[in-house]
Order: C-alpha cells, then sequence, then structure tokens
C-alpha cells in the first residue's frame, strides 16, 4: 500500500493473487486523516482494471470491543465505526476486527460488551455493503473468540446479525484446540461452527500456519507448510467445496527465501498446488 490504498491492487495483481486484505488506516494508530475523494477514486478506478475480490479489509489491533474501560471503549467503538464508513466508501467487501479481550471480566460479561459495542458501531455509522466479521483467535491470555461458541454468543447479542460475519484463521484455530489436520477433528470443528454461528457467515479466511503447538494459544503465524500445521491440514480446508469461492488470505511473514524469491510467491503456489491435488471428502 506505499504510496496509496490503490497500490495493494496492482500490488495484488503483481503477485497473481485472487484477493487482497488492506488496511483502510493505520493499524496502529487511533487516529488517521480522512480519507480524501481523490484516495476513493483511484482505488475504485485501480479495482476497475481487472476482477479482484472479494477485498478484506482489517480493522485496527488497538480496538477492544470487549473491554469494561470506558475509554477504551468509547475509543474501539468510534475507531471500527470510522473504518466501517471507509469500507463503504471504498466499496470493501469484509471489514475483519479482533473482538477483544475480557481482563479481569467474566467472559459471558465480556461477550455481551462485544454485541452492544458491535450495535453502537452500527448505529454509528450509516448503512453500507460491508459485513463485519468478527475473527477467530489462539485464545492468548483473555481474548475472546477463542471458540466458535463464543462467536456465536457475541453474534446471537446483535442486533443486527445480518451485517456480521466471522473470518476464521488457521493459525489460530489451531492453537486454540481445533487439530485441523486430522480429518475427523477438522468435521467436528465445522459441526461445531455450524451449530453456533452458522456456516452462512464464514465468509473469509486467514491462511496461516502456526508456529505455536496445537492448543499452544500461542498467536504466531508462520509459512505454508513451514509450521505445525502442514499439509494436510490446509489440504482438509482447501478440498471443503463448502467454502468453496470465499477470500483466502495470506498473512504470514513478508520476506523473501534463501534463493530470493517472494515467500508471498511461494506460499500461494504451495496452496494452489495442494487445493488441485485435495480431495472432496465424503460427507452425510
Amino acid at each position: 500500500m506505499a504510496g496509496g490504498l490503490h497500490n495493494a491492487i496492482h500490488e495484488a495483481r503483481r503477485l497473481q493473487c485472487d484477493t487482497v486484505q488492506i488496511f483502510v488506516k493505520n493499524q496502529r494508530q487511533w487516529s488517521a486523516a480522512a480519507l480524501s475523494e481523490e484516495a476513493v477514486s483511484r482505488w475504485r478506478t485501480a479495482r476497475s482494471e481487472g476482477p479482484l475480490g472479494p477485498v478484506v479489509a482489517h480493522a485496527s489491533y488497538l480496538i477492544n470491543l470487549g473491554s469494561d474501560d470506558a475509554d477504551l471503549s468509547r475509543k474501539s467503538i468510534a475507531a471500527l465505526a470510522d473504518e466501517l464508513d471507509r469500507c463503504g466508501r471504498l466499496g470493501v467487501e469484509y471489514l475483519v476486527v479482533h473482538p477483544g479481550a475480557a481482563g479481569k471480566q467474566p467472559v459471558e460479561v465480556a461477550l455481551a460488551r462485544v454485541s452492544r459495542a458491535v450495535d453502537a458501531v452500527f448505529a454509528a455509522t450509516a448503512p453500507n455493503n460491508t459485513t463485519l466479521l468478527l475473527e477467530t483467535t489462539a485464545g492468548q491470555g483473555t481474548t475472546l473468540g477463542r471458540t466458535f461458541t463464543e462467536l456465536g454468543r457475541m453474534i446471537d447479542g446483535v442486533d443486527a446479525k445480518s451485517r456480521v460475519g466471522v473470518c476464521v484463521d488457521t493459525c489460530h484455530v489451531f492453537a486454540a484446540g481445533y487439530d485441523i489436520r486430522d480429518a475427523i477433528a477438522y468435521e467436528a470443528m465445522i459441526a461445531e461452527a455450524a451449530a453456533t454461528v452458522g456456516l452462512e457467515r464464514i465468509r473469509a479466511f486467514h491462511l496461516n500456519d502456526s508456529r505455536g503447538k496445537l492448543g499452544s494459544r500461542v498467536d504466531r503465524h508462520d509459512h505454508i507448510g513451514g509450521g505445525q500445521i502442514g499439509p494436510v491440514g490446509f489440504q482438509n480446508l482447501l478440498a471443503d467445496v463448502r467454502f468453496a469461492g470465499l477470500p483466502m488470505i495470506l498473512e504470514t511473514p513478508k520476506e523473501n527465501d534463501e534463493q530470493g524469491r517472494e515467500m508471498d510467491v511461494v506460499n500461494l503456489s504451495l496452496l494452489r498446488r495442494w487445493s488441485e491435488a485435495a480431495v472432496p471428502a465424503k460427507r452425510c
């Protein structure tokens, strides 16, 4: 995105990506300059030059929708509302946000706070076509969203449920204890997701290998095939026709390997090869 939001589209096409994830403002600051009409125009022009999408945005890491601190809660709601508005102006289909952390609160109280905060965000913005996606988390510390059951409780408490979905991060669910390498365990995870959030609400994926072990609750991304998940875990997902066509985003380290190859290219190549080799499971 260096030099403007529109450059993310050019970079995605250079890497032969089918979709792209962006930040619509600095992800590590509360405030940012207003989105100019020129920036919006250049973005829309770049996107119109060829097929790409759906496009995903990721919200600021500072946001904590479950906080019981009044100032942090106010800042989080205002920041997310601003990002949702920016996404609407850009025509970005999905905005991913980490739900936040409970701190010293009981988990159920914090989950309810997330729901009310989402309601407040929607109340503070004009309706648009951007769907807000709550992301699965690794469960480090007191973070919320470690299980699909927790995500389901957050969504159940939101008034405008049709505007909320889920983004599944492979590193996070693995670190949280879902062994997606095992076909039976993978199906059990999907069954839980179906029963608690509804598969129709799963609208995007982050494809990251995990440096942490299964159930470690360590949120550390690794290159595809370089971590603890490995080929089979990704193939179980890539073979799942229920999620065909959804945007799947790499959040792996941006670097080159020893041969000087861009790791984004290497990771994409691996995923595409595994996807072609993956055999859809027979399901009743």
